[in-house]
């Protein structure tokens, strides 16, 4: 399964920085941000494949918070071709990515089957909607969930179990949260910053 996404080439030796948008969102909505993080880093945004009335995303879904899960197993594997394919490109020893709500889900969904592919992950609210198994390949992982406190689509309980389990399995997870709702604020922006240059 190929993806259409814009590349931004970096300095030989930094790491790959990967993008992933949200719902009805394009490979461009967080390609410059991850350019003014890491200016020197390798940076792709892959654009969702499935439309939802007009809408990228990355994988199915027939609710709010439903997900279609034959679907999502499916285009889980095919992201982490791509993520493959994309560091053997760069030659890049380091992988760190940014993923907002669909985004980060398939981010998150694919570092549950491949834990070993992405070494930072920057989850902007994420949801997870059902009880991962172990994995203890995520030991070790940097982690960065942010949220909002009022957020509807991702209820706060479900975040704090989804850090909790990233935690359980060795995962170094810090969890940023706002006092409002799905939209990205300031602060979150702020933490991303600390964690993306730390």
């Amino acid at each position: 399964m190929a993806y259409h996404a814009k590349r931004t080439k970096g300095t030989a030796g930094q790491p790959l920085f990967l993008t992933f948008h949200g719902t009805g969102g394009t490979e461009d909505q967080f390609h410059g941000f991850a350019q003014q993080l890491r200016p020197s880093a390798h940076i792709t945004s892959p654009r969702g494949d499935v439309s939802e009335h007009g809408a990228l995303r990355f994988f199915k879904r027939t609710g709010e918070g439903v997900y279609d899960m034959a679907d999502l197993a499916v285009r889980t594997e095919a992201m982490a071709a791509f993520i493959a394919a994309e560091q053997a490109a760069v030659g890049a020893s380091r992988t760190m990515a940014l993923g907002y709500s669909n985004g980060a889900n398939i981010l998150a969904a694919v570092a549950l089957e491949h834990p070993d592919l992405v070494d930072d992950m920057v989850l902007l609210h994420p949801l997870i909607p059902w009880k991962p198994t172990r994995q203890p390949g995520l030991a070790g992982r940097r982690i960065l969930i942010t949220a909002g406190e009022r957020d509807p689509i991702c209820p706060a309980p479900m975040t704090t179990a989804f850090a909790e389990y990233l935690q359980g399995q060795g995962a170094e997870v810090t969890l940023h949260w706002h006092p409002g709702g799905h939209e990205i604020a300031q602060s979150e922006i702020d933490a991303v910053a600390g964690f993306v240059g730390s």
